[in-house]
């Protein structure tokens, strides 16, 4: 089983990530149930705007595309800014737009049999906006989403300290990182062996 995080923080490395310190309590839990893990601080590369799967040359997409079409499971960890994902996690979801008319080469489309989940940091309101929009489109793509397939983070309304500099709520956020790892790994374990069909066959009226 192998899972891709895709961490749509806007600092760049080496800069620490609250974003990826939490999705990092989501990718422990599934590499104890045995998954390959890898995480993509997407800042880091060039992404082109579109929404097709290569933009041409420079564009650094192609290559990030193939590790999501590799793997079965999808985590989009966002930060909040002013109540809505970052910048970065809304151009991914552009790119991965194009995925709608992709299919295999068994004709399933490409999102299809593989599910996704959703981290959420910020220390304002809006993590509930934001893992609904996120959720909502990769849905549209074609991803299955389990129950409770997403962990968020925050001080609560106004400023205050960031998910690294307080103990505050952590508690709590591990036993759902828990368990929004073990809820991903079960789907896609079920997708796996009893995967979706390109074509589901209608019984006579």
């Amino acid at each position: 089983m192998r899972a891709t995080i895709l961490n749509c923080t806007v600092k760049p490395s080496p800069e620490p990530s609250n974003t990826d310190a939490l999705a990092e309590l989501v990718a422990a839990g599934l590499r104890e149930l045995g998954a390959d893990v890898r995480t993509i601080r997407l800042v880091d590369h060039d992404i082109k705007s579109g929404v097709s799967s290569d933009m041409g040359d420079g564009d650094e997409w192609p290559g990030i595309r193939e590790e999501i079409v590799n793997s079965e499971i999808l985590i989009m960890a966002s930060p909040t800014w002013v109540g809505h994902p970052s910048s970065v996690a809304q151009r991914a979801i552009e790119r991965m737009d194009a995925m709608l008319s992709e299919t295999g080469d068994d004709g399933t489309p490409v999102a299809y049999n593989r599910v996704a989940g959703v981290v959420v940091t910020g220390n304002e309101d809006g993590a509930h906006h934001v893992i609904s929009e996120n959720n909502g489109a990769l849905g549209d793509i074609g991803f299955r989403i389990p129950g409770q397939a997403w962990v968020n983070w925050n001080m609560g309304p106004g400023p205050g300290p960031s998910y690294s500099d307080t103990d505050h709520g952590h508690q709590y956020v591990h036993q759902v990182a828990g368990l929004m790892a073990k809820n991903l790994y079960a789907l896609a374990a079920a997708l796996r062996d009893r995967p979706i069909p390109a074509e589901i066959s209608r019984g006579e009226d």
